[in-house]
């Protein structure tokens, strides 16, 4: 897919000037700043990564077949890491003096998995109320909030995501809401603050919701939105409000950079973020299982002149390829779940090969602490039916719905997501066709340092929570 050509990264946004800090009101964090010290902003980014790589070695992947991520396949490849940087991938690569050199004779090499739909952190294991904590369901907007302030960096489900190949994930808050709260892009690394665990410069993104789930939860208080119709007014509502506030602080800008006396309007967090959706800064990623509920979606999203990224759950993202392609935008979705709600009815084993095959940009996704650590399974199952529909999808071509087209959605395809000279070396070594229910990921190596070996326990992290624990601490 392609991102709008004004969609930055926050570090780029940040470098244009348009985060900076306050004058006068209180300071919103290290990363605050500002060119005219006599002129009110914020930060957007008041809780930046810390996230440090591990150091890395010189490592040569040798004679495996590689999925590149990006559609293509090399028998007898080689993939070359140095620096946490991927240096080259091909065949017949030397390995440098001083390099680690892997046989990966009958294995396979591909990036590391990217999960775009996680809660881990956020609900937790062991799944107890006191670890619930990834709804604020209290009221129907809750833009305001942000994931990263529920993650508990100690969940051993990242663990367990790790010996399933997964390098990256992207964290939700949960469905119950209009507006859910931010997302937030993780390393799987092992760390005491989630701050440790962000990915360096990720945007933010914005989870919503349409369809059952907040009309359920609120009209069963008697409040709206009760029905599909109360979900756009709420909708609706909401962009009137962040159009507004957005207006508003554009004219004290313009007035206070011209030399006039103007006054900053009061910070409202709700709205803030709803702003950065309108400029761009901030990615929707959006809950929506009926083709026509998420066309109705696009529809708004025009109105009001931002972009979905990404419909999380479309099941019926097979219906309306030709609309998603044309918005530039994804549909990420389960191989095989369906049916479990009236509005997950009508969903197909051949959905994300149907909609991939008909150009939209689609991918896999978890919304579980178990499916993250089969991510690469659920591809499996996916092609399987893609082909028996009669679809001719490679397997090196399949490998993107688990890697660079995530990381297109998350706007971090050019750090992760594929092997290419330049990218983090983010890579899987498979013990086999990784398609094969009987593989399993031997090595992961995350920003080129080993991280996991399935044969060595010195090299299985696991996190503090789970020490002293008999019988739980073993991977």
């Amino acid at each position: 897919m392609t991102f709008k050509a004004w969609m930055p990264s926050l570090a780029a946004i940040a470098a244009l000037g348009l985060a900076a800090c306050s004058s006068g009101t209180e300071s919103d964090g290290p990363e605050a700043a500002s060119s005219d010290t006599d002129i009110v902003r914020h930060s957007l980014d008041p809780y930046p990564s810390t996230y440090t790589p591990r150091p890395s070695g010189v490592t040569l992947i040798q004679g495996g077949t590689v999925f590149d991520g990006l559609g293509g396949e090399i028998e007898g490849g080689d993939v070359l890491i140095e620096n946490g940087r991927i240096v080259a991938v091909g065949t017949g690569l030397e390995a440098p003096e001083g390099a680690t050199v892997v046989d990966a004779t009958g294995r396979y090499a591909t990036p590391g998995v990217v999960d775009i739909h996680s809660h881990l952190g956020a609900y937790p294991s062991p799944s107890v109320s006191a670890h619930s904590d990834g709804n604020e369901a209290t009221q129907p907007v809750t833009s305001e909030v942000w994931v990263e302030h529920s993650v508990w960096p100690q969940d051993p489900g990242f663990e367990a995501a790790l010996a399933g190949g997964v390098t990256t994930l992207h964290v939700l808050p949960g469905s119950a809401n209009l507006f859910g709260g931010r997302g937030v892009t993780l390393r799987n690394v092992s760390a005491r603050t989630v701050q440790e665990m962000k990915f360096p410069d990720a945007p933010y993104t914005l989870k919503m919701a349409c369809g059952e789930n907040p009309s359920r939860v609120y009209g069963n208080r008697g409040r709206s939105p009760a029905t599909d119709m109360g979900n756009m007014a709420g909708y609706r509502t909401a962009w009137i409000e962040a159009s507004e506030y957005r207006d508003s602080w554009q004219e004290y800008w313009d007035a206070a950079e011209a030399g006039e006396d103007a006054s900053a309007p009061t910070r409202d967090l709700e709205l803030e973020t709803l702003m950065g959706v309108l400029d761009g800064e901030i990615l929707i990623q959006m809950h929506c299982y009926r083709a026509d509920q998420m066309a109705q979606i696009i529809d708004l999203s025009q109105e009001f002149g931002y972009q979905v990224t990404t419909f999380h759950h479309a099941v019926e993202a097979y219906k309306i390829p030709d609309l998603l392609a044309e918005s530039g935008t994804c549909a990420a979705v389960w191989a095989d779940w369906g049916g479990f709600k009236m509005e997950a009815y009508d969903a197909i084993r051949e959905n994300l090969a149907m909609t991939h095959a008909n150009g939209a940009c689609a991918m896999i996704h978890s919304d579980s602490d178990m499916g993250i650590q089969r991510l690469n399974q659920e591809v499996a199952k996916a092609l399987g039916d893609g082909r028996r529909a009669g679809l001719d999808i490679s397997d090196g071509e399949a490998w993107r719905w688990v890697s660079s087209n995530p990381a297109e959605a998350l706007g971090i395809a050019d750090q992760t997501g594929s092997l290419q000279a330049g990218l983090r070396a983010d890579v899987v070594l498979w013990s086999g066709n990784p398609y094969s229910t009987y593989t399993r990921a031997d090595l992961v190596w995350i920003d080129g340092a080993l991280s996991f070996d399935r044969r060595d326990e010195s090299q299985q992290p696991v996190r503090d929570f789970m020490l002293g624990q008999p019988g739980e601490g073993d991977q």
